[in-house]
């Protein structure tokens, strides 16, 4: 499956941004979509996942209770809502695909990628 993420762009802290990743070839069912984030000069890492199938979900504790991830079956698109946005959730942020009928949060296990989309939150 290829992915497209965007949504991306320059909001102040506290303020909100959503992301949205879309798929082209297929669509998510039976599929776990996940995003990560890479600051820079950091390893990239786990935010959030849905199940597309049963839309379970998992969030890294950095980000639970200020972001969520969501499905829109219509689009076939997987969206990140985020809220109160801190200096430290700059990054570029991913999505990314993994077979699954369960929960993965491992970037390993994801075979498919999005192109990343920038995201700068302002003090």
């Amino acid at each position: 499956v290829q992915l497209q993420a965007f949504g991306g762009g320059l909001v102040q802290t506290g303020g909100s941004l959503r992301l949205s990743c879309a798929a082209s070839g297929r669509t998510f069912s039976s599929y776990a979509v996940g995003w990560f984030r890479q600051a820079p000069g950091k390893e990239r890492e786990f935010v959030a996942v849905i199940n597309w199938n049963h839309g379970r979900t998992s969030y890294a504790r950095s980000v639970y209770g200020r972001f969520t991830v969501s499905r829109d079956n219509a689009k076939n698109t997987v969206s990140l809502q985020m809220n109160k946005l801190k200096p430290e959730d700059t990054a570029v942020y991913y999505c990314a695909a993994a077979q699954s009928s369960g929960i993965v949060t491992i970037q390993a296990y994801f075979d498919s990628w999005g192109q990343g989309t920038l995201v700068t939150v302002s003090s």
